[in-house]
């Protein structure tokens, strides 16, 4: 085993990656549930699915764009595989004394349109996220590193959030509502990632320390399908 391949594989960025994954697989499951808070009503995924962009970019900033682009195409077949497996639970028929089903599908059972508004928030406002922060550590020479957390999330969950209310709810609520639903959305979770931020910090510069690598994407392709390549 090579150098480069000893790194991508280093205990490190292996619990980033389980973390970002767990993160969203969770958001997702607990995302049924709707909550209030200060007045707005919001999914109860508020409460974990920032956590998902916060290690977002930390596996960008500390390992590069290709190295995130894996792991977030990584956690979009993770859960692919939490959704079918929860359609097939939902088809298997339930045994005569148990009396579950209904509450089953009422909270796994997810609609085709949620779950297409899902995937492609998902992949939409990840990548967007990622690609923002590598293009502006370049720009900023690896300075002001909060500034490429929020700025990148700022486009990221804007992005995320719009593309998955709109394509999920159009039709279903006035237009008023629908944009309210985004920009509450979007200002939550930037204002709990711009919280994060000292968080962010800590471990951005403990895993440099570690892994002794601070990459900058000058000659990375950006193109979100070339999982294999750098």
């Amino acid at each position: 085993m090579n150098y480069t391949q000893s790194r991508e594989c280093s205990p490190y960025f292996l619990i980033a990656a389980c973390l970002f994954v767990t993160a969203l697989i969770t958001s997702n499951i607990v995302a049924v549930k709707l909550i209030k808070v200060f007045g707005f009503v919001l999914p109860a995924a508020i409460i974990i699915f920032p956590i998902s962009y916060i290690i977002g970019d930390v596996l960008t900033e500390v390992y590069g764009y290709s190295q995130a682009r894996r792991v977030i195409w990584l956690g979009f077949a993770c859960n692919l595989l939490v959704v079918l497996a929860f359609w097939l639970g939902r088809l298997l028929p339930p045994a005569p004394f148990w009396k579950g089903q209904d509450a089953y599908v009422q909270i796994l059972g997810y609609t085709p349109r949620l779950l297409v508004a899902s995937f492609l928030a998902y992949l939409v406002g990840e990548f967007s996220n990622s690609f923002i922060l590598a293009k502006m550590k370049i720009a900023t020479r690896g300075r002001w590193l909060w500034t490429r957390t929020i700025g990148s999330t700022l486009v990221g969950e804007g992005l995320d959030s719009f593309v998955f209310i709109t394509l999920a709810f159009f039709g279903t609520m006035p237009t008023r509502v629908l944009g309210m639903a985004i920009v509450t959305q979007w200002l939550v979770k930037c204002a709990y990632e711009a919280a994060a931020t000292p968080i962010t910090y800590l471990v951005v510069g403990f895993l440099k320390r570690r892994e002794g690598m601070d990459p900058y994407d000058y000659e990375t392709s950006f193109n979100p399908l070339l999982i294999g390549r750098r």
